[in-house]
C-alpha cells in the first residue's frame, strides 16, 4: 500500500512557475507508475503527466506539453511536477496517484490519491 502527500501549491502569476511535490510512504514506491493529474472547479478530473517506475517514458497531456516536466526520485520517494509559463487555465487542484500499470492516463488504473494541493494562476 501507498500513501502520498502533495506539497508545494500555491499562488503564481501568469508566466510564472511552480513546483509540486508528492511524498510517498512504503517501501515499493519504485514499482509504481505514478501520475499527476488534475480537478478544476465544475470539471472532471484530467490528466496531466505521469512517469514509469523507472524514471522513464514520462508523458504528459497536449495541454501541458513544453510547459510540465514531470520527475521523480525512488531514493527519495518523490516525485515532481515542474511548472513553467503558467496560465490561468491550469487552476486547479493537482493530485498525484500511483498505478500498477506501466502506462496509464485513466484515472481508473490509478489505485492511491493524494489529498491534492491547489495551484492557482493569477492573470
Amino acid at each position: 500500500q501507498v500513501q502520498l502527500v502533495e506539497s508545494g501549491g500555491g499562488l503564481v502569476q501568469a508566466g510564472g512557475s511552480l513546483r509540486v511535490s508528492c511524498s510517498a510512504s512504503g517501501r515499493t514506491f519504485s514499482r509504481y507508475t505514478m501520475g499527476w493529474f488534475r480537478q478544476a472547479p465544475g470539471n472532471e478530473r484530467e490528466f496531466v503527466a505521469a512517469i514509469s517506475w523507472s524514471g522513464g517514458s514520462p508523458y504528459d497531456a497536449d495541454s501541458v506539453k513544453g510547459r510540465f516536466t514531470i520527475s521523480r526520485d525512488n531514493a527519495k520517494n518523490t516525485v515532481y511536477l515542474q511548472m513553467n509559463s503558467l496560465k490561468p487555465e491550469d487552476t486547479a487542484v493537482y493530485y498525484c496517484a500511483a498505478s500498477v500499470y506501466s502506462y496509464s492516463r485513466r484515472r481508473d488504473e490509478y489505485d492511491y490519491w493524494g489529498q491534492g494541493t491547489q495551484v492557482t494562476v493569477s492573470s
